[in-house]
């Protein structure tokens, strides 16, 4: 994973100037303002996010060594078709564990900080939840391992996974013509930050957007209909405790009115946005 190494080195002085050509091309172009308050809000929630992220590894590293100490197989990675294999392997196990993060409650709080930015600009790819170790995204990895491909090369590639998908956060770049087909391209990943009831919940690829076209969750830009970004409720906050935890703080809320077993099973690992179900009324008493 040299060219990993290689790719991190080159990846902050690319982040900086990036950001830098976005911000003049608002204001000397555009003539609009640049969300810094978002940004500054965004540095808040990466702070804070620092001691989850050392953290982390520490605790997640013996359980993938574990499972890979007991793999069915073992895929070269001095070979193109394990390379293959392993950019497949980690773009499929992101697309699951992406669409789960949308899709289940648990996992939901803490993607929906990702979410929370009411513009898409690249300091917002950086707006992530500190969560991760609790909400389990990292199991969806382990059949990766199970079947061959080592660990430390999958953290690898879903780094450069990551460092792809920081480029797809700008609402400057235009459609990429015949690359949209198969890649996951900024057009595509604004529709994935839309909360227009057009958009939402689609298109949850890394590097490429065939997993979307195949289960059917793909959405392609339509010019005729804005895009609102950020989240259907909005938290109405900067404040990042409160974009880091509030949505913990509603499903413990939530939790603690369920009636039956069933319904805190629903408001822990249900679809986001289920609506409590109310308390039965005691029957009136027979005079």
């Amino acid at each position: 994973m040299h060219a990993h190494h290689m790719l991190r080195h080159l990846f902050w002085p690319l982040v900086v100037a990036s950001v830098a050509i976005e911000a003049g091309w608002y204001m000397l172009v555009q003539n609009r303002s640049y969300p810094w308050r978002e940004m500054v809000a965004t540095i808040g929630v990466r702070v804070l996010h620092l001691p989850m992220r050392m953290l982390a590894p520490m605790l997640i590293t013996p359980v993938a060594l574990l499972v890979w100490n007991h793999r069915i197989a073992a895929i070269p990675l001095n070979t193109g078709w394990g390379l293959v294999l392993l950019f497949l392997g980690e773009e499929f196990a992101y697309y699951w564990a992406h669409r789960a993060g949308h899709e289940v409650r648990w996992m939901w709080a803490t993607h929906v900080v990702h979410h929370t930015s009411e513009r898409i600009h690249f300091g917002s790819a950086f707006r992530t939840g500190a969560t991760t170790l609790i909400s389990g995204d990292w199991l969806f990895r382990l059949p990766l391992y199970l079947l061959g491909l080592n660990p430390l090369a999958v953290a690898g590639m879903q780094a450069i996974n990551l460092m792809y998908q920081f480029f797809l956060h700008t609402d400057l770049i235009g459609r990429l013509g015949p690359l949209e087909w198969v890649l996951n391209t900024p057009s595509h990943h604004r529709v994935h930050h839309a909360s227009n009831r057009e958009y939402l919940d689609r298109n949850y690829g890394g590097i490429l957007i065939i997993w979307d076209r195949l289960f059917h969750t793909f959405a392609r830009e339509d010019p005729g209909i804005p895009i609102a970004y950020g989240l259907v409720h909005p938290i109405g906050s900067l404040n990042p405790i409160t974009i880091l935890s509030h949505e913990w703080r509603a499903i413990m809320r939530d939790a603690t009115r369920a009636c039956t077993g069933r319904e805190l099973l629903r408001q822990l690992f249900g679809r986001p946005g289920a609506v409590p179900t109310p308390a039965p009324h005691p029957a009136a008493p027979v005079e």
